[in-house]
């Protein structure tokens, strides 16, 4: 598919991704990424070339914006048909087919397809929250990227134990109620947690969002970094943030 047969479907639009030159697809009614992704992308320990994965990748924005930190090959998996669709025609979009590819699959089938310990990082954004038998409202689309429908945070990690290389590194976001057991299960499946960082809407605030980087088979040493603050006391991105969203060239 060339950039110029790129097409939008019904409800998509295409939005700016930041300042990196990047366009993605959207759509408010199946997928449009938020600032965890962002976060995530820019804090992740990534090789200078080598093979990158990121689970749960959506609409492709880790992928996109990850490619202007590395030379690496860049994989992502999505389990829903067409949100990995429009991963897929971002990619093409914004002409990095030579650098990203989308998988259409369940992330706990994926050694079948790559083997076990292939790559060198693994990102992932995934579902926040777990089936506890309350009504879900979303639509379907929705519901599955934010609650554990196909992927519990524990089969994440496992998929995540199995893929990456031993001294590679796994960077996850998610929400810092489950710190205790995302550290639990991560030490269960041989992913030491190494850097912890977390994300508060102002400095007054508790934090809404955890970024936390592991080594396969690492030794016990967790770094606690400074909390990073989104919102300054005016209401405005505080420095770190702006830098983040729009980076110097």
């Amino acid at each position: 598919m060339s950039i110029n047969k790129v097409k939008l479907q019904p409800s998509e639009r295409l939005d700016d991704l930041l300042t990196h030159d990047l366009r993605i697809i959207q759509s408010d009614e199946v997928f449009s990424f938020s600032m965890d992704a962002v976060l995530l992308a820019r804090f992740a320990g990534l090789p200078r070339r080598g093979k990158v994965l990121d689970l749960c990748t959506g609409n492709g924005v880790i992928p996109l914006l990850m490619s202007t930190r590395t030379e690496a090959t860049i994989e992502g998996i999505e389990i829903q048909p067409r949100i990995a669709d429009m991963a897929r025609r971002s990619v093409m979009l914004n002409g990095l087919g030579d650098q990203i590819m989308i998988r259409e699959g369940d992330l706990r089938e994926l050694t079948s397809i790559t083997g076990y310990g292939g790559y060198d990082a693994i990102t992932v954004n995934p579902p926040y929250m777990p089936l506890n038998g309350s009504d879900i409202t979303l639509n379907e689309h929705q519901a599955i990227a934010r609650h554990e429908i196909h992927c519990t945070l524990e089969e994440v990690l496992t998929a995540c134990m199995h893929l990456v290389r031993t001294g590679g590194k796994v960077s996850m976001v998610h929400k810092p109620q489950r710190i205790g057991e995302i550290i639990t299960l991560m030490r269960k499946y041989r992913l030491e947690p190494k850097r912890i960082r977390m994300v508060h809407p102002r400095i007054d605030k508790e934090a809404n969002m955890v970024l936390i980087e592991a080594l396969r088979d690492g030794k016990p040493d967790v770094r606690m970094l400074p909390p990073l603050i989104v919102y300054n006391e005016n209401g405005e991105y505080c420095k770190e943030i702006m830098d983040i969203y729009y980076p110097s060239p």
